[in-house]
């Protein structure tokens, strides 16, 4: 832990991000009016503007801290992270962003009910948002703990209740279009704050046996750096089932993610769609070069953190190379952009759940009442995040990276399957869905709940459980296309029409009108 001198860098940069973060927040509200606004931003925001926004969210605690701990622990394997979660986004923009961005849609569960026009699905659909939003706003509670314990010497649910209240204030407040601006800041900001340490503690590295230089953990290079650094060096079979599930699990599971999805909807039309989401590939794409280089440092500096498998590796390695002031203001940075990471990330979340829930729970009639759809998201946006800051309470030491890991895997046997299908595929019935989805749900789902919340072991058993996704969506896919088939006459009436809709180009379809 830091105290006194050490953590006032620390403490200066999260102050400073949560006030820019409210700031930024409070001037989006000006422009935030009508239940368009606070969910899609009345769909009007550009192509670079969303890219920045989406690629702030998408980069969570996970990218920032996670990866750089995994890489640490586990070698160059964990690469497969970040080269599934960027390359999701081109599974996305090839079958997905353009059609889902025509459907007219503000959510999943919107666009899984227009499509089949089953009110059964269009629950199911909404009870899995909400269960993927609070998985994978998990490890953003867990990662604020670790880096206020780590970085200020603040006790671990410190940071569940300040990223809990600063994402509630802005949330609640304007939206979508807030959050909007708030996220496009914080992606740069991130950036920044993880390649300008990065750069320098290159430079020490390279400067080592100059006077004055810090000088590695060990006398020589670390003797484990070939299968370190070598995929798949001792894995065996259950090394290769678990790295193919993981591609899986990522490749797959980014276009199920809720607020990644409802960006989209943020769009003007389908060619702003897929234009946000090929920079989005940029941007993302540069950030992920950034995490290895910390893994890689930390090997050589920090070797003692590997048998922790610690997330806080990248709060800690600047000031165990460099020291003094200068290794203070680096982990100043890197405290600040992973206080944004939580937040952004954190922010999206809540919005996209707080949809679902003020549509599907808050704006329904209760007790002969019925939320207005500003005061239903407002409320959504308390449940979305309060659940989540809770449970993060709870003990579990399974790094933020793994779990994000498993929102994917859920995310992938789920609102995969149904996408594709539902896009491309008339023959979709809503048994099938149905089937389907519980079938992809329930398997990823109970997976998770034994990763969180159970000891680990070697057998086959536990590592089909602890990583689903290699079997979960193929299985999901085959039950829905199966029962599909064989409830073929229940296919709904208008499906020739909603596909159309969601295939003709828009200025083809002004031209017609």
């Amino acid at each position: 832990m830091s105290t006194g001198m050490d953590a006032a860098p620390g403490i200066v940069a999260i102050v400073l991000v949560t006030v820019a973060t409210l700031a930024l927040g409070a001037y989006g509200l000006r422009f935030s009016r009508t239940t368009s606004d606070f969910m899609v931003a009345s769909r009007a925001v550009g192509p670079r503007m969303n890219a920045s926004a989406i690629s702030g969210e998408y980069l969570s605690a996970a990218s920032f801290l996670g990866v750089a701990g995994l890489l640490l622990t586990f070698g160059a394997d964990m690469l497969w992270y970040p080269v599934g979660w960027t390359a999701g986004y081109l599974v996305l923009l090839v079958l997905v962003a353009a059609p889902l961005r025509r459907s007219g849609a503000y959510t999943l569960p919107d666009f899984a009910e227009a499509r089949l026009g089953s009110t059964a699905v269009r629950r199911t659909c909404s009870l899995l948002v909400v269960g993927i939003g609070w998985l994978y706003l998990l490890p953003q509670f867990q990662g604020a703990g670790i880096t206020l314990s780590s970085a200020v010497g603040g006790p671990d649910w410190l940071g569940s209740l300040v990223v809990g209240v600063v994402v509630l204030l802005n949330v609640t407040a304007g939206g979508m279009r807030s959050i909007t601006l708030v996220q496009a800041f914080q992606y740069w900001l991130k950036l920044t704050a993880l390649l300008v340490p990065a750069a320098v503690l290159l430079v020490v590295w390279l400067g080592d046996g100059r006077p004055g230089a810090a000088s590695p953990a060990g006398d020589t290079f670390p003797g484990d750096v070939v299968a370190w650094s070598d995929p798949l060096a001792a894995g065996g079979p259950q090394g290769l089932y678990l790295t193919y599930s993981l591609i899986i699990a990522t490749f797959l599971g980014t276009m199920g993610l809720p607020h990644v999805v409802v960006r989209f909807y943020t769009n003007p039309d389908g060619r702003a769609a897929r234009r946000t989401t090929l920079l989005v590939l940029v941007l993302i794409g540069f950030f992920y070069m950034i995490p290895p280089v910390y893994g890689a440092l930390g090997r050589v500096y920090a070797p003692e953190l590997a048998a922790a498998g610690s997330d806080s590796l990248v709060l800690e390695l600047p000031g165990l190379m460099l020291g003094g002031l200068g290794g203070q203001v680096l982990t100043g940075m890197v405290v600040g952009g992973a206080f944004a990471a939580f937040l952004s990330t954190s922010s999206g979340l809540a919005i996209a759940v707080a949809g679902v829930l003020s549509q599907d729970v808050f704006t329904r009639p209760f007790r002969g009442r019925r939320l207005s759809g500003v005061t239903g998201f407002r409320a959504g946006a308390v449940v979305a995040v309060v659940v989540p800051a809770l449970v993060a309470l709870s003990d579990s030491d399974v790094g933020v990276a793994t779990t994000v890991g498993l929102a994917f895997a859920v995310a992938a046997s789920t609102f995969c399957p149904l996408l594709l299908l539902g896009i491309w595929w008339r023959g979709l019935t809503t048994a099938g869905a149905l089937a389907g989805l519980l079938t992809g749900g329930l398997g990823s789902g109970l997976a998770a709940l034994l990763t969180l919340y159970t000891a680990q072991s070697d057998g086959w058993l536990d590592v089909l459980l602890r990583r689903p996704a290699a079997w979960s969506v193929p299985l999901a896919l085959l039950v829905m296309v199966v029962v599909s088939l064989a409830t073929r006459r229940t296919a709904p009436a208008h499906v020739t029409r909603f596909m159309v809709r969601l295939h003709t180009p828009e200025a083809v379809a002004l031209d017609r009108g």
